[in-house]
C-alpha cells in the first residue's frame, strides 16, 4: 500500500498536522493542539500510531503531545537535540489555550542529519537539520514521495521568523540554502498556510 498523507490544521495557529500512513500505521508529525481530534481521525481510519515527530518544539506544535500520550503511553517523541530544552521553557507556553508541557518520558533527541535510528517504518524518512527558527529545528523529507514537511523553516512565499528567543536569522538562511538543493517538484507542506513547491519558492519567495 501506498504512503497517504492527511493533513489537517489545530489549534488557534492553525498549524499544519500531518499524519503519514501505511498499512494501518501512523506517524504523526507536529500535533500542535487539539489531541482528542487527532486521536478520533486515527480511529476512524483504523490506524496505529508509531511515532510523534516533531519540527521544533513552539508551542503551537507540541500542544497535543501530552493528550496523544495519555492514549497512547509508549509513543515515541522524536525533536531535534537542540530543541529539547524548549519544551518546558516558561515562554514556551500561552495559558489558558496551550499550557506547559512537560518533557516527555519518551522523548527521543535527533542528533546529526541522517535517519531516525530506531524509528520503525517511513523507510527512507530523512531529517534535514534546519536551525534558524529556533536551534534545533528539522525538516523530515521523504525522496519517494517527493515531499517535505517544512515546520516554520519555509512556508508559501515566506520564511519563519527569527525574533523569538533562539532564532537567527543567518542561521536560517543557511538552512534555506540545504532546501534549495532539493528537487523541484518537492511538495513543501509548511507549519502554517497552503503547500507550495520547492520550485515555487526557488522562483517567487524573496527570501530564497
Amino acid at each position: 500500500m501506498a504512503m497517504e498523507r492527511l493533513t489537517i490544521q489545530v489549534g488557534l495557529y492553525e498549524v499544519n498536522c500531518s499524519i503519514l500512513s501505511e498499512d494501518g500505521k501512523a506517524w504523526i508529525v507536529d500535533p500542535g493542539h487539539e489531541a482528542d481530534r487527532i486521536a478520533a481521525l486515527l480511529e476512524k481510519k483504523g490506524l496505529k500510531p508509531e511515532a510523534i515527530l516533531l519540527t521544533h518544539a513552539h508551542f503551537d506544535h507540541i500542544g497535543a503531545v501530552a493528550g496523544l500520550l495519555e492514549k497512547f503511553p509508549s509513543l515515541p517523541v522524536y525533536i531535534g537535540e537542540k530543541d529539547v530544552a524548549v519544551i518546558s521553557h516558561p515562554m514556551n507556553q500561552l495559558p489558558p489555550d496551550y499550557p506547559p508541557v512537560k518533557k516527555p518520558a519518551s522523548l527521543k533527541a535527533i542528533g546529526q542529519a541522517g535517519s531516525i535510528e530506531g524509528l520503525v517504518g517511513l523507510q527512507g524518512l530523512e531529517v534535514i537539520e534546519t536551525p534558524g527558527h529556533t536551534p534545533g529545528g528539522v525538516c523530515y523529507y521523504l525522496p519517494s514521495e517527493k515531499l517535505l514537511l517544512a515546520g516554520d523553516t519555509l512556508f508559501a512565499g515566506s520564511v519563519g521568523r527569527t525574533d523569538l528567543p533562539g532564532g537567527d536569522m543567518g542561521t536560517l538562511v543557511e538552512s534555506l540554502k540545504k532546501l534549495t538543493t532539493l528537487p523541484d517538484d518537492t511538495i513543501v507542506v509548511p507549519g502554517h498556510g497552503p503547500k507550495t513547491t520547492i520550485g515555487a519558492e526557488k522562483r517567487y519567495n524573496p527570501f530564497l
